[in-house]
């Protein structure tokens, strides 16, 4: 990976401090020890934990009906069907998508999804795979004789797949363990370091059998359980979320993209390069990351975008005023940094998507909704966004009744390796409709 892919955003970098035993709705950690979540570790989620709470309060008051614009890997959506609830749910990265997918099978008989699993691994071990053809990235993290086992892991799925629940279950279960097989360290967030080695790596069929052994136990465990209403998951733009029926919900739960300059397309870039969606970096773009919320500065180009037509845009009307001096702030403290990233830009291009966002849960929601987004603010090149503040005004422009913030924790309070000490927090944005 290029250096300035691996330099982790370390102008608004997210702070890894975890939230206090009090309050950790915000951290997917505790959700690795959790069946079915614990299926495949994506770093964008939050706690199940918190949005169970958050149902079964809601359920106090009455029938829900759960919408998620944010599907991630379906922390919100498997934790409305285990509560009961209907879930819907939308994400537009599309392999992230189909992980949501593949979790949400876990209704499949446990015998067929075993039973196919030790056939992929029989025709693995019968007919050896290649480590030649892979894109760069898989043969920097790979020595061949993993890549090797892994390969036949692939060519022995691609050979018996016929489109089954089981089929999607068992390729989950590849996928989850190409990170644990690799001796490439990974930082906090998913980025790759193929330079950073880590101790004792898996190996593929071990890893393997391991990871199909506990997805069968969870399936065995979650399906003694009343299974509810089977949650649905579209691959759509959460700007439309043009699936969901006028008026459907009344509760909101999700997290969209911080202004952390995160690359979410880049996130299982890995995975997908060992499945041949995308052979580059360059690749993610036109699979990926044109479809998401703009939430990082590879979605914008200093010489292509335009701060003054971004900040004229209907959807940004609420805000132009305050948001125009603080982007022009930095615009102008762009040029002291070397990587002059066009935060300005960043920032006008978010809150118009999110803009998007509210309009379209306004349509999807019914009078007297909840709708909570765990946010965190930012300050790129140290010039503060009062994210929280903002988002609530945008959810007021499209309809909304209220908002009020309810914080649960500081950010940024570690200041190494940090480019500014402007004080930071996260919370959740309770928007009433």
């Amino acid at each position: 990976m290029q250096t300035q892919q691996l330099a982790l955003f370390l102008d608004v970098v997210e702070d890894t401090t975890e939230p206090t035993i009090q309050d950790r709705s915000s951290t997917f950690v505790d959700n690795m020890s959790l069946p079915i979540h614990r299926w495949f570790r994506y770093s964008a989620g939050f706690s199940a934990q918190w949005v169970e709470q958050e149902i079964k309060t809601a359920l106090r008051r009455g029938p829900v009906l759960l919408l998620e614009p944010f599907a991630g890997a379906g922390t919100t959506l498997i934790e409305g069907e285990r509560c009961g609830v209907p879930a819907i749910g939308v994400e537009a990265h599309s392999f992230v998508y189909r992980i949501a997918r593949s979790k949400l099978a876990w209704r499949e008989p446990v015998e067929r999804f075993v039973e196919l699993a030790r056939e992929v691994r029989a025709v693995a071990e019968s007919r050896p795979g290649e480590a030649d053809g892979f894109p760069d990235l898989i043969e920097k993290c790979y020595p061949p004789d993993v890549l090797t086992e892994l390969d036949g892991l692939k060519r022995a799925w691609q050979h018996l797949a016929d489109g089954s629940p089981a089929a999607e279950l068992v390729w989950l279960a590849i996928t989850a363990i190409l990170r644990i097989c690799s001796p490439a360290g990974t930082a906090q967030w998913q980025y790759v370091l193929p330079k950073k080695e880590k101790a004792n790596p898996s190996t593929p069929l071990a890893a393997y059998e391991i990871q199909v052994r506990n997805m069968a136990a969870d399936m065995r465990i979650r399906q003694q359980q009343p299974a509810g209403v089977a949650a649905v998951v579209y691959q759509e733009d959460a700007r439309a979320c043009a699936s969901i029926p006028d008026g459907w919900a009344n509760l909101v739960l999700t997290s969209p993209p911080y202004t952390n300059n995160y690359d979410y397309a880049d996130a299982t870039r890995l995975e997908m390069s060992f499945w041949g969606e995308v052979q580059s970096w360059g690749d993610l773009h036109q699979k990926v990351r044109r479809h998401l919320i703009r939430s990082c500065t590879q979605h914008v180009a200093a010489n292509k975008e335009d701060l003054d037509r971004l900040l004229t845009e209907p959807d940004l009307a609420p805000l132009a005023i305050e948001m125009r001096p603080i982007c022009q702030q930095m615009a102008e403290e762009r040029l002291h940094h070397g990587g002059k990233k066009p935060y300005h830009l960043l920032i006008a291009a978010y809150f118009s998507d999110l803009a998007k966002v509210w309009q379209a849960l306004r349509r999807a929601t019914c009078r007297g909704a909840r709708v909570c987004f765990v946010i965190g603010d930012s300050a790129p090149y140290g010039v503060y966004v009062p994210v929280e503040r903002w988002l609530g005004e945008l959810a007021l422009a499209a309809g909304f009744h209220s908002y009020s913030f309810e914080k649960t924790r500081d950010r940024n309070i570690k200041w190494r390796n940090r480019k500014h000490r402007v004080p930071l927090q996260e919370g959740r944005l309770w928007v009433e409709g």
